[in-house]
């Protein structure tokens, strides 16, 4: 019935769909399975794509030629650039999506890649020989076989749903679990964990008194995540704010006895930074009111998403809270909230192609591996797709430096120290923020994208050329110079110090009060000079220009870091005859199998020292 596929995918979430997709544009045939076609790429939480470092991973995967990035800007009913008071490395682009239309572009993009094709059932098994996956049996007991596999099971690895006293299996809200597979890759030796999340009930707009809220609207210019020519945001939906209160706190506290989570009927751990309301009350009982961000789930629908109101707790008690919300005190609740336990796997039982260490061609990629959202799924599916494919072909695998993308750095996180609570991605977790920048996810992967046949020739040549023009401006910029007449007044304007002499432009720009954008504005010279060049490419040369000496201070500590990942660790190399190494170091070495000094030095509990012993030993 079946032929003999390069790469199964199991789960069609945001993880599975990248995987899919990429490793079928490469030229790998694919089969996709998920248990209902009719929830391909479902955001399960929240309608919205990026945030703080998360928006700079949508731009990463666009780079690399991945969807999450086109597929956002053509279902976007909002955007925003958060952080923009801060400095670029901190700017981070989010989108509210339409819920409906975003799940359609998926599948709609899927049914485009003839590489890819589906079938709709759950993977009860992995075929496994000498220690290689070679297939899955199905619950029909239907056995499809595959050259890879790359398993992205989300929230369904034998989930169990929590409404107050109730529990009851499933992957999600009306969907079954997925059972057999945790138990037969334990008993293959992996280990295997407890994670929980969340979600808030969701309510009919039309039982709200938004003029009782804040409104937040997106941006005046709205931008998008993808660097191709996709549609640009004409008409976009506003978000609003409201709060709790001790009505609201003092209701919700009268459903703790029924809480699952203090109950102690969850026991995995939940999001640290995207806790349930009860758990914000019970942390942080100081506090009078938390915020509620009030999101709509679409451009054509009433229904509402309760952001900040994740809860467990019982649904009468939901909604008796709710309707003690500022502008919620007439609401309709649609379907409440629930709290999801699911088996994860610790991470560091993975090389950094995603592929596990105990079984060949396995690849694990999204919650599987203890992470949260969408965007940390995506990335990571669309590097086990990637990966898989060059396996199967025998070309170089692709592993990001953490100098390389946040890619890069959430994936060596996840491998060299594992994680014991939902991983989510900031951008403090990255240590070279001002090099991966939002702005720039092009310049530094698009070039690696075209090599391995993702992005096309347009694609490089746009990157190409931006680049150019903007190399071209900051040159040009170096030899304008203004004299006080021509740049004084303007400066005066600006709250900067005059100047006494002719100065050059760049050095004005330097100035933290004075930007192109102003000068633009309030100078008729520089106005018409600068009229020469795309917003982008103005936005990208001042940055380079005001941030020159601290870009070039990540670059070289960037090419000291490369330098110790450039050595090697072979994959049989033995540890117990180094000696001066701690116990526990070569315990943690030779779970990990680091492949090189760069990785050995981040896993935790290896200690400089050890890395110094190890450094001498293998410089022998």
């Amino acid at each position: 019935m079946f032929p003999e596929y390069d790469i199964i995918v199991v789960g069609a979430g945001h993880a599975g769909c990248e995987a899919a997709h990429a490793a079928g544009k490469m030229g790998s045939k694919v089969l996709l399975i998920t248990m209902n076609m009719n929830t391909i790429a479902q955001m399960s939480c929240n309608p919205a794509i990026g945030g703080v470092a998360k928006g700079q991973i949508v731009r990463e995967i666009d780079a690399l030629g991945g969807m999450t990035g086109i597929i956002s800007d053509k279902s976007m009913i909002q955007f925003r650039m958060l952080n923009r008071s801060k400095g670029p490395a901190m700017w981070s682009p989010r989108s509210q999506n339409d819920r409906m239309r975003f799940a359609e572009e998926w599948r709609l993009t899927l049914e485009r890649n003839q590489n890819v094709d589906f079938w709709q059932e759950m993977v009860k098994e992995l075929i496994v020989e000498n220690q290689q996956v070679v297939g899955v049996k199905t619950g029909m007991g239907l056995e499809i076989r595959a050259k890879s596999v790359v398993l992205t099971n989300g929230t369904f690895l034998n989930g169990l749903i929590h409404i107050g006293e109730k529990q009851f299996g499933g992957g999600r809200t009306g969907e079954a679990a997925a059972k057999g597979i945790t138990e037969q890759l334990t008993e293959l030796g992996f280990e295997s964990g407890r994670m929980k999340t969340g979600t808030p009930p969701r309510v009919d707009a039309r039982s709200l008194n938004f003029k009782k809220m804040e409104e937040q609207a997106g941006d005046i210019d709205p931008g998008k995540f993808s660097f191709s020519d996709t549609p640009k945001l004409t008409q976009q939906l506003s978000c609003y704010i409201t709060y709790t209160n001790k009505d609201v706190h003092q209701t919700l506290e009268q459903g703790f006895e029924q809480s699952p989570m203090f109950a102690g009927r969850i026991k995995g751990l939940g999001p640290r930074y995207c806790p349930s309301i009860e758990d914000k009350i019970n942390r942080f009982a100081e506090r009078d009111r938390h915020q509620i961000f009030v999101e709509p789930e679409g451009r054509h629908t009433v229904e509402i998403y309760v952001n900040g109101f994740s809860t467990s707790l019982p649904e009468n008690i939901q909604y008796k809270a709710l309707r003690q919300i500022q502008g919620f005190e007439d609401v309709k609740m649609f379907r409440p909230g629930y709290a999801i336990e699911y088996d994860y796997f610790p991470p560091t039982q993975l090389k950094l192609t995603l592929e596990t260490k105990n079984i060949q061609n396995l690849y694990f990629a999204g919650q599987i591996n203890g992470t949260t959202g969408y965007e940390e799924a995506a990335c990571q599916g669309l590097m086990a797709g990637i990966n898989a494919h060059q396996k199967l072909n025998n070309k170089n695998e692709v592993i990001l430096n953490r100098s390389d993308a946040y890619i890069g750095v959430l994936i060596d996180d996840l491998v060299n120290k594992g994680t014991e609570e939902p991983y989510r991605m900031f951008t403090s977790r990255a240590e070279f923020r001002i090099l991966l920048r939002q702005d720039n996810a092009d310049l530094r992967l698009t070039q690696l994208s075209y090599n391995l046949g993702l992005a096309d020739k347009h694609a490089l040549d746009l990157v190409q050329n931006k680049y150019k023009q903007v190399e071209y401006m900051i040159n040009d910029i170096k030899q304008k110079k203004y004299t006080p007449d021509q740049i004084n007044p303007t400066l005066e304007t600006l709250n900067s110090s005059v100047i006494k002499e002719k100065a050059p432009l760049i050095n004005l720009i330097k100035r933290p009060e004075v930007s192109l954008e102003k000068l633009k504005e309030n100078n008729s010279n520089i106005q018409e000079y600068l009229n020469k060049y795309s917003q982008l490419e103005t936005e990208q040369a001042e940055i380079l220009i005001k941030y020159d000496h601290y870009i070039q201070k990540e670059k070289e500590l960037a090419v000291k870091m490369e330098n110790i990942d450039n050595i090697i660790i072979y994959q049989e190399f033995d540890y117990d005859k180094v000696k001066g190494i701690s116990s526990e170091s070569k315990e943690k070495l030779k779970r990990i199998q680091p492949q090189n000094l760069g990785q050995a030095s981040r896993v935790s509990g290896v200690s400089p020292a050890d890395i110094s012993i190890l450094m001498v030993y293998l410089g022998k």
